[in-house]
């Protein structure tokens, strides 16, 4: 690992040189890895989670694999649910469970609140540990879910595809929604500080459901919020990162939302990307996770192609469009790594 790597990250987020460009990936520590695997025989999702060693266990097993620039903290985007009481499970090949949706105004009344320091503690003794098992060249990442994707599981109950009762829900009661999303993005904001407090050197706001929205929605509706969660988060002094899928439509509004980086997906030219959130703004992407499948010539094709957009000018992160998918090879993700950091 080059001794540069957690400057290379951290400068590139502040768009400054760099001596190659910084590679990581959206769930990195995961299904693909076979010693993943073999915990989770052992262990359920939320055990891994709840338990310090063995989550920081998980966010270290990738940075062994691969001489990635950064580490990104294993968690889940919904740990905030369990103590707003709304029950969260995880069933097996079905993903999350919200026990006790939200589904009314009354619902987002009772909600209590909640200080991340003390009820998500054990996410920071995760940072704490991770952080100082890292080499010094990896930088770690934490994260939280963005207001209006944490909303959308909690008022659907699980994942979505239409996302039918959130919408039904944002137009027929906006002071209910509008009092739901400033209480997560209070939430989040001060859970993503905390977590630099306990040692993250950047943290990253994952709006993973965001892009169903119309352009006219997503300013109404969710950029007040992610806006919000952003400044509590950049006040910690480290730097930011927004991400959302389906964004390209209005994505010079997500990046008006504050961050210093903004993630996109792969379905928009990275330069054409760049070009839309404006030069004070470093950019993170965007490769298509698939692209992981392609034989090795296509991949390096692909990889050469966002490198090419990115023009060598500083600020440009490379990772996916979205997280690796578990059937995902290793030795591709190995070559994206090495491609990216022979690419001066």
């Amino acid at each position: 690992m080059p001794a540069d790597g957690a400057g290379r990250f951290l400068k590139a987020c502040r768009r400054e040189p760099t001596d190659a460009t910084p590679v990581w990936f959206m769930r990195q520590a995961g299904r693909y890895l076979p010693e993943y695997r073999a915990l989770r025989e052992r262990h359920s999702l939320l055990e891994l989670c709840h338990t310090p060693d063995l989550a920081t266990e998980v966010t270290l097993q990738p940075t062994r694999r691969l001489a990635v620039d950064a580490a990104i903290l294993f968690a889940d985007i919904l740990l905030p649910f369990e103590p707003l009481g709304l029950g969260l499970s995880f069933a097996k090949g079905e993903g999350p469970v919200i026990e006790r949706p939200i589904r009314d105004a009354r619902a987002v009344t009772a909600l209590p609140a909640v200080d991340p320091a003390v009820e998500l503690g054990y996410v920071l003794d995760t940072v704490r540990l991770v952080r100082a098992a890292l080499p010094p060249a990896v930088a770690l990442i934490g994260f939280a879910g963005a207001p209006f994707t944490l909303a959308s599981y909690a008022i659907e109950g699980g994942a979505s595809r239409d996302f039918a009762l959130t919408k039904r829900f944002m137009y027929a009661e906006p002071k209910a929604w509008h009092s739901l999303l400033g209480k997560l993005a209070e939430l989040v904001g001060s859970f993503l500080a905390a977590q630099v407090r306990a040692g993250a050197a950047a943290v990253q706001l994952f709006d993973s459901w965001v892009g169903c929205l119309s352009p006219a929605d997503y300013r109404e509706y969710a950029q007040p919020h992610s806006r919000r969660a952003l400044e509590l988060a950049r006040a910690a002094g480290v730097p930011v990162i927004h991400f959302g899928t389906n964004t390209a439509g209005f994505l010079a509004d997500f990046a008006d939302a504050g961050s210093d980086v903004v993630g996109v997906d792969w379905r928009i030219p990275l330069d054409s990307a760049w070009t839309t959130i404006g030069a004070t703004r470093a950019i993170q992407g965007n490769l298509d996770p698939l692209a992981l499948f392609a034989p090795p010539a296509e991949l390096e094709r692909r990889v050469r192609e966002i490198l090419n957009a990115a023009g060598g000018r500083p600020g440009h992160i490379f990772n996916l469009g979205h997280g690796v998918l578990p059937e995902t090879p290793i030795d591709a993700l190995q070559t994206v790594v090495d491609l990216v950091h022979q690419r001066k």
